[in-house]
C-alpha cells in the first residue's frame, strides 16, 4: 500500500517505522493507525523481519489522538465503528518485539501507543502525559490501565487527574521508560537494541516476550510453572543446541529460528 502518514525503512532484520504527520505533531488519526496496522501485519508475516522500532520526530513522538477527527463523533458512532479497538490494538498483538523510540511529546494517544510497545527508549527531551481530562474525557487506549501498571497508582492518578506531563528523567525513575539517552543518540540507540534482539533466536525472543506480558495477568505460581514449561520447550529447537554450543566453543552463535 502507498503510505502517506508513515515512513518505513528496512535495516537488515529491523523495520524502522516513523510517524509522519509533522503538521499535526504526529497526531494519531484513523488513516495513520490503519497504515500502522497494515505495516505491522506485513512485518509479522515476513520471517526476515525480527524486530520493529516505532518513532516520531525530534519534536513529537505523537502529541495525542487527532482531536479534530474525534470532536464531532457521537456515542453511537464510536461504539458502532469500535473506535480505537478496531485499528489501535495491533501493536499489542505483535509477536515480534516492538521498541518505541520517543523524543519530544508523547501525550494522550501518543503516550498510550508508546506504552503498547514492549519497551520505551526516551530522548532527554521527551515529555509524557495523559491530558484527556482537560477535554472532558479520559484516556481511551489503555492509559488508565498501562500507566498504573508501569508507574503505580499514585503516579497514574496524579498524571491522569491533573493532566501534568512528566519529563524523561521522571519517566525513567518510575519505570515507564527503560533508559534515557541524548536526543542525537536516540535512533542509533534504539536501532542498536533492535539489532541485538534481531540477532537472537526468534523462538526464544517471542516466548520471552509472551511470558513477560503474561506476568501482569498471571498469579506468580502459575506464571513460574508456565515459564518452566516454555523453557523446557526451547530444548526442542536447533537454536538451543547452537546457542549452547557457541557458548562452550567461545564463538558467536548463528541462530536460524529452527
Amino acid at each position: 500500500m502507498t503510505l502517506q502518514t508513515l515512513i518505513v525503512e528496512r535495516h537488515d532484520a529491523v523495520t524502522l517505522v516513523r510517524l509522519n504527520r509533522p503538521e499535526a505533531l504526529n497526531a494519531l488519526n484513523g488513516q495513520l493507525m490503519d497504515e500502522l496496522t497494515a505495516v505491522l501485519d506485513e512485518t509479522e508475516a515476513d520471517p526476515t523481519v525480527r524486530c520493529v522500532v516505532i518513532t516520531g520526530s525530534d519534536r513529537a513522538f505523537a502529541a495525542g489522538a487527532d482531536i479534530k477527527e474525534m470532536a464531532s463523533k457521537s456515542y453511537a458512532e464510536v461504539f458502532t465503528e469500535d473506535f480505537i479497538t478496531r485499528n489501535w490494538e495491533r501493536v499489542t498483538r505483535c509477536r515480534k518485539p516492538v521498541v518505541a523510540a520517543v523524543a519530544g511529546y508523547a501525550l494522550g494517544g501518543g503516550c498510550e501507543l508508546a506504552m503498547m510497545c514492549d519497551f520505551i527508549i526516551a530522548a532527554d527531551n521527551a515529555k509524557f502525559g495523559q491530558p484527556e481530562i482537560n477535554l472532558g474525557v479520559i484516556p481511551g487506549a489503555g492509559g488508565t490501565q498501562r500507566l498504573t501498571r508501569f508507574a503505580g497508582k499514585s503516579k497514574a492518578m496524579d498524571m491522569i487527574l491533573t493532566a501534568r506531563m512528566m519529563d524523561a528523567g521522571e519517566a525513567e525513575r518510575c519505570g515507564l521508560v527503560s533508559r534515557v539517552v541524548p536526543l542525537a543518540e536516540l535512533i542509533s540507540t534504539a536501532m542498536e537494541a533492535a539489532a541485538k534482539i534481531a540477532a537472537l533466536s526468534p523462538n526464544s525472543v517471542m516466548i520471552a516476550k509472551e511470558l513477560v506480558n503474561a506476568a501482569y495477568e498471571t498469579p506468580l505460581s502459575q506464571g513460574v510453572k508456565t515459564e518452566r514449561r516454555l523453557f523446557h520447550s526451547l530444548f526442542a529447537f536447533d537454536d538451543q543446541k547452537e546457542g549452547m554450543a557457541a557458548f562452550v566453543e567461545k564463538r558467536p552463535a548463528k541462530f536460524t529460528g529452527k
